[in-house]
């Protein structure tokens, strides 16, 4: 269900879209790399609060903040009935538990993961022209819990969001190959 469940909040933005799963993988694969660069932590326990932090959402759908103004979800209700459900159920509420108090070293990072996740989101969206996204990125800024996610924020913002792939200064993009081979 969270591969069909829509991330809402994009409605708000003006542009771009996403799935739930899509979120939730990113924040993974986000929540990973911020564990292993902070000493002693566990990355399993992040990655795991990143994968199940918003499973209850495949039975609640997604509530974006405009939501949670006016509509009351019960998402102790939604992660009880599926814990019922799961030979793991017990492992499934203490994961979300400890998402949900973020005391621990590895919740505050799950967090950060999943505010960073959509600030490179947001950074996308910039980058294609969408004047809300430093708003927006402004908000997710101040959700960071962490010095290394406040630093990664920082350099995600002032880098382009193509640079991963496209430095533009290489002969292969002309001739399918380096100058030098």
């Amino acid at each position: 269900m969270l591969k069909k469940t829509p991330r809402s909040g994009f409605q708000f933005l003006g542009s771009g879209a996403e799935s739930v799963a899509e979120h939730s993988y990113r924040t993974a694969m986000v929540g990973y790399a911020l564990a292993r660069m902070t000493p002693d932590a566990d990355s399993a326990r992040v990655v795991l609060m990143c994968l199940f932090h918003d499973v209850p959402e495949a039975r609640m759908g997604d509530l974006n903040y405009v939501n949670k103004k006016y509509v009351t979800a019960d998402e102790e209700k939604a992660v009880r009935d599926l814990a019922e459900t799961l030979p793991f159920g017990d492992e499934y509420q203490a994961t979300l538990a400890e998402f949900g108090d973020p005391q621990s070293m590895e919740a505050r990072i799950a967090h950060d993961a999943d505010q960073l996740e959509m600030i490179l989101s947001l950074k996308e969206y910039k980058d294609l022209g969408n004047r809300y996204a430093d708003e927006w990125y402004s908000i997710a800024r101040k959700r960071l819990r962490t010095e290394l996610a406040l630093e990664l924020a920082t350099t995600i913002w002032d880098t382009d969001s193509s640079m991963w792939w496209f430095d533009g200064k290489s002969d292969w993009w002309i001739n399918g190959k380096d100058s030098d081979e």
